[in-house]
């Protein structure tokens, strides 16, 4: 997964839910030195919360992600980031070269 162009992810989940399972794995997959290139806020909700767990992702270029990760799941999830990831990618690179 590209995650140089991500700039910040916002998360509220309950971490006892299956229904959050995709955004507990998508926090999982950042790199370890993600802190440093970008803001991750997290929000745990209690245990008896039934509120739907939230993904919000943003980029380098303005773009905000809110991703539903109980339709998606992980894979469609980093399909997705990574999908938009590559776009800038490609711009980056032309822009380069």
């Amino acid at each position: 997964m590209i995650t140089r162009f991500i700039t910040e992810v916002n998360t509220k989940f309950n971490p006892f839910s299956m229904r959050s399972r995709a955004t507990r794995l998508f926090l999982n997959s950042l790199p370890p030195n993600a802190r440093q290139s970008m803001q991750i806020n997290t929000t745990l909700l209690p245990r008896a919360s039934t509120l739907p767990a939230t993904l919000l992702v943003k980029f380098k270029d303005g773009k905000e992600m809110n991703l539903d990760g109980e339709k998606l799941g992980i894979k469609g999830i980093i399909e997705e980031v990574d999908r938009h990831s590559r776009a800038l990618q490609k711009q980056a690179d032309l822009a380069d070269g």
